[in-house]
């Protein structure tokens, strides 16, 4: 019998709470560490680490057939879950460009 690995729910929520946190501060303190390419490479590599985590789901799922594919389309829970990857793959994306714009351009903010 397969083991079952447990959805990463809480991870993933703990993620979107990271880039919230950087993606809404950003703005009304301008600057984090008084730089503005440390706060894009900072943003950059959050969002690398935030998209990071959907991404070994999605290859958990095609490549190592740790979840199948029956079940994550048939119950709600994993259907949920696929959909709280997404959303956290995409605000990843978020974060990256915020800090990529912060990076080389600070003038555009």
């Amino acid at each position: 019998m397969q083991r079952r690995h447990p959805y990463n729910v809480g991870r993933l929520i703990l993620l979107v709470a990271l880039a919230l946190a950087y993606g809404l501060c950003l703005p009304y303190l301008h600057l984090f560490t008084g730089r503005d390419v440390l706060d894009g490479a900072i943003g950059v590599f959050l969002g690398l680490f935030i998209c990071a985590h959907p991404a070994a789901n999605a290859v958990d799922v095609v490549f190592f057939r740790r979840y199948s594919a029956h079940e994550l389309t048939s119950e709600w829970a994993g259907f949920g879950w696929l959909w709280l990857n997404l959303v956290v793959l995409l605000i990843g994306w978020w974060v990256i460009t915020l800090g990529a714009t912060r990076l080389v351009g600070p003038e555009l903010l």
